[in-house]
């Protein structure tokens, strides 16, 4: 979800990239590989549990899910394991639902303290809406690898936090505070750049997606500075792949191809690092360098050609549950609950290019097939789903962008180089296919 937050579900199992294996020495002694502890398990179903219940019930579509475990600070007990935080490489930042932590690691979670001893608040814009709440510290883990005192938003957090400013909401879009509303437990923002607002913030009133507040019990209202950093001291949230202390220049989502029919449930990999182990070697992907930090439209973003369009705000966002793009030769779905989404009466060849800006292009061709029929039931992962966002309540999308969301995933090892970071021979930020 590219600071824009669609959400759903897809993903499944598949091997590492690269390869690599044992063998053996001159003398004849057998040589073990290194166990390789860089990746996890990424699953798409139908989400938390949270979001089917009650009056406004709903199942995930096309959204990767990991688990997280988060730690107080120092302690190796006093920990949790979040299930079901969605995997987006069109944010950055690990944001974890407040009211999914238990009492004992809510209370021992400290807050981050600003330079007039307030705790500090951070608002995260998304296409579709934002997320408010407290920035706190915590020891965190996912798969092999962990980050010691890393800031974490709390979503939806109470106290001086309970009410978002008048500068964050009127961002446009609503506040999504629940499981319900967010579709996830949390989200990982895995995205190309190193922090979630990097320069920006580093100046009075300058902010991009991310804003940080001053935050007294009397309410959050001063946008405050926070240095960019991948290493303690922290300020800004950070990608926290670019905070581990190995692997920590990108990763590779991989999901399986998706049968048109779609499957109630998939798994797949998600592997921290790029060239930095036998397992996450680059193949033969084409790589497509994308904007980065300094361009006036955000990083991250490449050039689709559609139907003799050229849209240079595009990207690739694991965040997004379909494809989101604008065709009125499309027709849309009539059925309530599919506002919005491409039902054609007949499967669609669609050819779609991505370029980036190091020239490279590569075919992003797929097929579009009706979102009614493939999610009507309890299919969690559907490839060839699409959505036009003009069509779509409260929807804030860039004209000049084609969304290539989870479905582009299905079939393909997907690389996020982050900016700065040397990853194979070509210097991030890239995405690479």
């Amino acid at each position: 979800m590219r600071n824009a937050l669609w959400i759903i579900a897809a993903g499944l199992i598949l091997s590492a990239c690269g390869g690599g294996g044992g063998g053996s020495s001159g003398g004849g002694a057998t040589v073990t590989p290194p166990t390789l502890t860089n990746f996890a398990s990424v699953t798409v179903d139908a989400g938390p549990a949270a979001v089917n219940t009650g009056p406004n019930a709903y199942i995930s579509d096309d959204a990767p899910f990991v688990s997280v475990t988060i730690c107080a600070p120092g302690s190796t007990t006093n920990c949790q394991t979040i299930d079901h935080v969605l995997v987006d490489t069109g944010s950055v930042g690990l944001r974890i639902a407040q009211s999914v932590l238990n009492s004992s690691l809510l209370s021992a979670l400290p807050s981050q303290m600003d330079a007039s001893s307030s705790p500090v608040g951070e608002c995260y814009g998304f296409v579709d809406g934002y997320v408010f709440g407290s920035v706190r510290s915590a020891d965190f883990q996912i798969g092999g690898e962990s980050v010691s005192g890393m800031p974490l938003q709390l979503i939806g957090d109470g106290g001086a936090f309970a009410n978002p400013p008048s500068s964050c909401s009127s961002g446009g879009g609503t506040s999504l505070s629940t499981v319900q509303e967010i579709g996830a437990n949390g989200i990982i923002g895995i995205g190309v750049t190193t922090t979630d607002c990097g320069s920006l913030c580093e100046t009075a009133g300058g902010y991009s997606a991310a804003i940080y507040y001053d935050c007294p019990t009397s309410g959050c209202s001063s946008i405050i500075t926070r240095n960019a950093s991948t290493s303690a001291p922290f300020q800004q949230l950070p990608n926290p792949v670019a905070a581990m202390g190995v692997d920590n220049n990108g990763t590779i989502l991989e999901l399986p191809t998706v049968p048109p029919s779609g499957e109630i449930s998939a798994t797949g990999t998600l592997y921290f690092g790029i060239g930095t182990q036998a397992n996450n070697g680059l193949g033969a992907q084409s790589i497509l360098t994308t904007t980065n930090s300094n361009s006036p439209y955000g990083p991250g973003l490449l050039t689709a050609a559609y139907k003799g369009q050229t849209l240079p705000e595009s990207f690739i966002d694991s965040g997004s549950n379909a494809y989101y793009f604008i065709d009125s030769t499309i027709a849309l779905c009539a059925q309530a609950g599919f506002a919005g989404f491409y039902c054609p009466s007949s499967p669609l060849s669609l050819g779609p290019t991505l370029s980036g800006s190091n020239g490279v292009s590569a075919s992003a061709a797929f097929t579009l097939y009706n979102a009614y029929t493939l999610l009507e039931g309890t299919n969690s992962a559907a490839a060839g789903i699409g959505a036009n966002p003009n069509a779509i309540t409260n929807a804030d999308f860039y004209p000049n962008s084609f969304d290539f969301g989870l479905p582009f995933f299905f079939g393909r090892n997907v690389y996020t180089a982050l900016e700065g970071r040397s990853a194979g021979t070509t210097v991030g930020p890239y995405m690479a296919f």
